[in-house]
């Protein structure tokens, strides 16, 4: 349904010209804008150190939403909003620049002063833009906004992330910045708080008492592709554990806030983060493994990846158990793995419930039955969905039990029509909801609870490669389950 009260708004984007922005960042703001939630009244204008006129500028913008153009003179509407600025983030004359343009472009499309400055660089960066932001006078000052939206890593760890947030607080309020975790903007993980605060029969048993164990399975069936001197320096740790995974955790374990707003459920998030059992070095090799992919049928090994050091000792699969010191969670295992060059790419959650204390069909009837655990699975990517295993008599002669699937899976035709996530996250730094956005508690948590293992990590040599390309991971992180008596329920079930 088209907004009918679009924000007025100039987007000042640092890394215009980048392949995040062409890819994704535009196609979305034109999807707010062909629904309305944008309309006359924005601007944009790009920046990185490449010359370019506004009007090539324009036309990668065109090219870069047309996969989301059904009228093209819509399109270029669109794309004249659009304005080019070469900017060098060290050089303080181009922030005086930069203000002034923003003053001209406030006036001509009547933006009331509000400001989104995105930063899709580097994170050395992110600290330099938000300083020179305020200190040349480029910030709104008449009454408008101020928002900084910033990309993921936000540190490699406690101290780094620390330092960097300092400097972003130095010149932004926390409720004016916005740490993108694109994760928060797909339409299951939005869903998590409706399922669980929605539905009292759900309710009731989301609990220690119910709930033997939840897993969260993050794996992609590509490998490091051309992202190796990127990700040779981060690893499945830092890329996938530390931030969507730790944030879908969040939202699954944290008491039912006060109300459905940013304040209350970040500090619903909060504790809830804060209450995960931090290992010291035993617990980390008891709790956690770590792989490195091999070579597959005609695929190599990761240390022969282009860009790849051969004696790398990069994490490419990361797999844990989380315990958390609360009466609500405190006696079940929260298991979280991610990795690269997998079987399959699926995002998932699958719930494991107890079985129950007494199985009656065990007895007094001729053919014993055996009850199998309820699961309630909550699909994230690339399908969108929901089931739920339950028992049930099959129908066949005597007493037998079998295993059902009540499912619900979107249909293409839905699918389709499901905002994008940087569209739903746009969208929320327009209307200043901080919702699906990490704040800096939530983020320093998540810091504290990887670090120790991060460092056992680096101070010691993996024995890799341990697993095979299109397997799903190293036999350790079946082996960390099956201690607990548990087992991964994809693919197994």
């Amino acid at each position: 349904m088209p907004n009918t009260t679009p924000t007025r708004a100039l987007y000042m984007l640092f890394g215009g010209t980048g392949d995040l922005a062409l890819r994704k960042l535009y196609p979305a703001i034109f999807n707010l804008y062909k629904k309305g939630s944008l309309s006359t009244h924005f601007a944009l204008v790009g920046l990185s150190r490449k010359e370019l006129t506004d009007e090539e500028f324009r036309a990668k913008i065109i090219d870069s939403i047309a996969a989301e153009t059904e009228n093209q003179a819509q399109a270029e509407e669109f794309a004249s909003h659009f304005y080019w600025k070469s900017h060098d983030v060290t050089n303080l004359d181009h922030y005086q620049e930069l203000g002034k343009i923003a003053d001209e472009l406030d006036k001509k499309y009547e933006t009331n002063g509000n400001r989104i400055f995105y930063v899709s660089m580097a994170p050395r960066f992110f600290g330099i833009v938000a300083k020179n932001l305020k200190d040349q006078n480029v910030l709104s000052e008449n009454g408008g906004f101020n928002r900084l939206v910033i990309e993921k890593p936000f540190g490699r760890d406690f101290a780094s992330a620390k330092e960097l947030n300092d400097d972003l607080t130095s010149a932004f309020n926390e409720n004016q910045i916005y740490r993108i975790d694109h994760y928060l903007g797909k339409e299951t993980t939005q869903a998590i708080p409706v399922l669980r605060f929605g539905n009292p029969m759900i309710d009731a048993i989301w609990n220690q008492n119910y709930i033997k164990d939840v897993q969260i399975t993050l794996a992609e069936s590509l490998g490091v592709e051309d992202r190796a001197g990127y990700y040779d320096t981060a690893g499945a740790l830092r890329d996938m554990i530390q931030n969507h995974t730790l944030q879908i955790v969040s939202y699954l374990a944290m008491e039912q806030p006060n109300s459905f707003i940013d304040t209350d459920i970040r500090r619903e998030k909060v504790k809830v983060l804060e209450s995960m059992k931090i290992y010291d070095e035993q617990g980390v090799k008891d709790n956690f493994v770590r792989g490195q992919y091999g070579a597959g049928d005609n695929t190599p090994e990761y240390r022969q990846e282009n860009g790849v050091p051969e004696d790398s000792n990069n994490n490419t699969y990361a797999a844990g158990k989380i315990i958390f010191d609360n009466p609500r969670w405190g006696k079940t295992p929260f298991y979280i793995r991610s990795g690269k060059k997998l079987a399959d790419k699926t995002g998932r959650i699958d719930i494991e419930f107890k079985k129950p204390l007494v199985d009656i069909f065990a007895k007094g009837t001729n053919q014993p039955a055996e009850l199998q655990s309820n699961v309630l699975t909550l699909l994230i990517d690339p399908k969108i969905g929901i089931s739920l295993d339950i028992n049930t008599k099959n129908s066949d002669q005597g007493f037998h039990t079998e295993t059902v699937d009540l499912n619900y899976l979107q249909s293409d035709d839905r699918a389709a029509e499901v905002p994008l996530p940087y569209e739903r996250l746009f969208h929320d730094i327009l209307k200043g909801d901080g919702t699906y956005f990490a704040s800096w508690p939530e983020v320093a948590a998540a810091w504290k609870f990887i670090d120790p293992v991060q460092k056992l990590w680096d101070n010691t040599k993996g024995d890799f490669p341990n697993y095979k390309s299109g397997s799903m991971g190293p036999q350790a992180a079946d082996d960390l389950l099956a201690r607990d008596g548990n087992a991964w329920y994809f693919p197994n079930k």
